[in-house]
């Protein structure tokens, strides 16, 4: 049995007790007003967490400063008007016995002119990293304007009844992150220089904001405990700055890591990477100051929040991602139902990729992120008999929510196992977190009712003989290969699924050669996974090719996961053709175009097709005479990431 012992007390910050030590960090949702008014969605995705039993339900990025964002539908906070939508935040998450801090951010040097309108304004005139536009430099009197915008913007939080503010001055990016860093703030006055230079503009927004919203209201402090890059900020450094925070009238300490863009990955780490990965850091921190430390940074279970707890490496866990993926897991981790908690697999592709693609937030495990109130799962009228063919996550979560919903549900996998391609894509390194959601889905769908029949193909005989009145087609897909490349049915060709699922095997004690066609993610995982088989694939620097027609290689991944997987390839010494078409597959190698210039290249042991997927789908067009309702769903319908596939899962379930 887990236990929560110190998961489950109160704490104070300030003179703010929250009832217990989660907290859900500050990540933008999207799900604001277009002009930055607090929206009912917003109020409503929030609300779930309150009631889910989250204790401090930090809420995400409010500009203090007019028009400045660096995220499109960003909340704003600047002028009296948006106090009544905070108000009624407030109500929501006070209802559920939560408390509620409000995230300000000034973007700074990190603000999208071309989203705003408006310049980027930062320390010095360094832009950047990833941003295309030069900052305008900070005079004292703006500093000071600045100081004026969060001070206000935080006695209107504590007027709508906000219980705290958040300041964000971590990763070396947005206004106070960046006068932080020595590679942004060039400063030679008061504001640069030293350490007590840079940290002085922070210093005056909690001492602004204590005098102009009152010295009992709590404010929150997040800084990164070590850059981790070169020339950034360590943790010896930050042991000196957080007793000046502290000292200028923070109430708490929330200690992420790693910077951005540099290493973004650390920032929002993905699957494959430590969890609890800066508690180290919030433990030498709680050493120096005498004010509660909270941790963030990949603590996406119960299990792993009170471990950081129980041995003092913080006071706190803020549990951001986890939050995401099941809004009650506080009260299923109190009631000691850790079976029933969605788990966070950390693939980061809905709530990262998401809301800067312009797209709100969503989640692999959780499709009702941003429709709490329109996804209830209720009771059919009338309870049908229901077959759904395809035990992959799409087929799984159709069969839990429909027999959730009173039907008599019989799922049939024609493969001895469940899990369809999540055991495919489960094998690359960093990977197998993932297996987590085919777990989860299949334990809920037994608590469910659902009958698992493995190892029985669906044919037209077998709908004859079970008469379903709904026959679900989750069947999948299947690799794509395409006819008009000369020689692809060569001996030594395959696909990545061969590789990835064992069914074909490299001898890795002979020197390999090997090129893969396809440079999206399963491509490029399938590389990383092939670079770990052998020593012979680390030592020939040329042993691994990825040809891709794209600019770049796995731009269908999220950011962070892309950021990771790209360093790993780049330290296993593989090499990526990008820009390049693959013309045929030859006797002496493979024929490439890049640019106007023609090539081979040349003893090539095996080739590696890794071009995308099909729908596979032989049965609904047979059946669809024989039963009252045929749905077709997943890859088999089209092929789509899981997301996407366990999203119409649970919108057909609810249909049916």
């Amino acid at each position: 049995m887990k236990k929560t012992t110190h998961l489950f007390t109160p704490i104070k910050i300030g003179s703010m007790e929250v009832k217990n030590r989660i907290a859900m960090p500050p990540m933008h949702s999207g799900f604001c007003k277009p002009d930055g008014y607090v929206s009912q969605k917003i109020i409503d995705y929030y609300g779930a967490r309150a009631k889910g039993g989250c204790g401090l339900i930090m809420v995400e990025i409010a500009t203090p400063s007019g028009a400045r964002k660096y995220v499109p539908n960003t909340l704003g906070i600047y002028d009296d008007s948006f106090i009544p939508g905070f108000r009624d935040m407030a109500a929501e998450i006070h209802k559920h016995g939560a408390k509620f801090a409000l995230q300000l951010v000034d973007p700074g040097p990190g603000g999208a002119k071309a989203l705003s309108g408006v310049p980027n304004v930062g320390p010095s005139r360094v832009p950047q990293r990833n941003m295309p536009d030069l900052p305008l430099e900070l005079s004292v009197d703006e500093i000071q304007e600045i100081v004026n915008d969060f001070s206000e913007a935080a006695r209107r939080a504590r007027e709508a009844g906000v219980d705290a503010v958040h300041i964000h001055a971590a990763h070396n990016y947005a206004l106070l992150g960046s006068f932080l860093s020595t590679y942004y703030n060039k400063r030679t006055d008061e504001y640069g220089g030293s350490l007590t230079g840079r940290v002085k503009l922070l210093a005056d927004v909690v001492k602004g904001i204590k005098a102009k919203a009152g010295s009992d209201f709590p404010v929150i402090v997040r800084i990164s405990g070590d850059d981790r890059i070169p020339g950034g900020r360590t943790i010896q450094e930050t042991q000196y700055l957080a007793p000046m925070i502290a000292e200028a009238g923070a109430d708490a300490l929330e200690i992420s890591g790693g910077a951005v863009p540099e290493l973004f990955w650390a920032v929002v780490p993905p699957s494959g990477t430590p969890t609890a990965l800066n508690a180290d850091c919030a433990a030498i921190i709680k050493q120096v100051v005498d004010i509660p430390v909270i941790s963030v940074g990949r603590i996406n279970a119960p299990h792993i929040a009170e471990f950081v707890l129980e041995t003092g490496k913080a006071d706190m866990v803020s549990m951001g991602r986890a939050l995401i993926a099941d809004p009650e897991l506080p009260n299923k981790a109190q009631a000691g139902k850790f079976e029933d908690i969605a788990p966070c697999i950390g693939c980061n592709q809905g709530c990262l990729s998401n809301p800067f693609a312009k797209i709100p937030t969503t989640c692999f495990m959780n499709p009702s992120v941003g429709f709490e109130k329109d996804m209830d799962i209720v009771t059919a009228e009338n309870p049908k008999k229901v077959m759904v063919v395809g035990a992959g996550p799409a087929g799984l979560e159709v069969a839990r929510v429909a027999a959730l919903r009173g039907h008599e549900v019989t799922l049939f996998e024609k493969e001895e196992r469940i899990g369809g391609q999540i055991n495919i894509a489960s094998v690359p390194p960093g990977k197998q977190e993932i297996t987590q959601s085919i777990k989860y889905l299949a334990v809920q769908a037994e608590k469910a009712g659902v009958k698992v029949e493995t190892g029985r193909e669906v044919t037209p005989d077998l709908i004859d003989e079970i008469k379903p009145q709904v026959v679900v087609v989750a069947s999948g897909a299947e690799p794509l290969i395409p006819e008009n490349i000369p020689g692809i049915d060569k001996d030594n060709v395959c696909t990545a699924w061969d590789v990835l699922s064992g069914k074909v095997i490299f001898d890795t004690q002979k020197p390999l050669k090997i090129v893969i066609i396809g440079g999206g993610s399963v491509g490029c995982e399938t590389a990383d996974y092939l670079a770990e088989m052998g020593e012979n694939l680390m030592l020939n620097k040329k042993a691994i090719t990825i040809v891709e027609m794209l600019r770049l290689a796995a731009l269908d991944m999220p950011l962070t996961v892309r950021h990771r997987l790209m360093e790993r390839l780049v330290s296993k010494k593989v090499k990526i053709l990008a820009s390049t078409k693959v013309n045929a597959i030859t006797d002496d190698g493979v024929a490439i175009t890049r640019g106007e210039n023609e090539d081979t290249i040349k003893n090539v042991n095996h080739i590696i097709l890794a071009l995308g997927t099909c729908a596979v789908d032989d049965l609904s067009s047979k059946i669809k005479d024989k039963v009252e309702e045929v749905h077709l769903i997943g890859d088999a319908s089209k092929p789509r990431r899981a997301l996407e596939a366990i999203a119409e899962g649970r919108q057909i379930g609810m249909k049916i």
